[in-house]
């Protein structure tokens, strides 16, 4: 009996933790989808507008719809960078680059926003083998 009262016991504390992560009702998911839709439109303001470098270049002259940024291999081995980057990296290599601006820092809000633009624009897109 003692054996059975420690199992149940330890079941339900190993168990609970679980169970309270997942309690969220539709409503929350729909206040989080809305509030991640609001960054990515920002994101793809910042995308198309050229806004984020000096020349008037824009992310979607090379990336339309944020084509061949693939955001789901990441972490990988970008050439350009020659190591292993994280996708604000590369945003960031682009900025600089082609798009003659200053890199942004991982958590400024406009880069929250490109990464969050990609992300949605590309969600379920199949990855083109040899691109990025």
């Amino acid at each position: 009996m003692r054996r059975y009262t420690i199992a149940l016991v330890l079941s339900a504390v190993l168990l609970s933790p679980a169970t309270l992560a997942d309690e969220f009702s539709t409503t929350d998911v729909d206040r989080w989808q809305g509030e991640f839709d609001s960054v990515a439109k920002k994101g793809r303001e910042l995308w198309t507008s050229g806004a984020v470098g000096t020349n008037g270049v824009a992310c979607a002259q090379c990336h339309p719809n944020a084509a061949n940024t693939h955001p789901e291999t990441y972490p990988k081995f970008q050439k350009q960078l020659g190591k292993v980057a994280q996708l604000f990296e590369m945003v960031n290599w682009c900025i600089k680059n082609p798009l003659q601006g200053a890199a942004l820092p991982a958590d400024d809000p406009k880069m929250t926003a490109l990464v969050a633009y990609i992300h949605k624009e590309r969600k379920g897109v199949a990855i083109d083998a040899g691109k990025h």
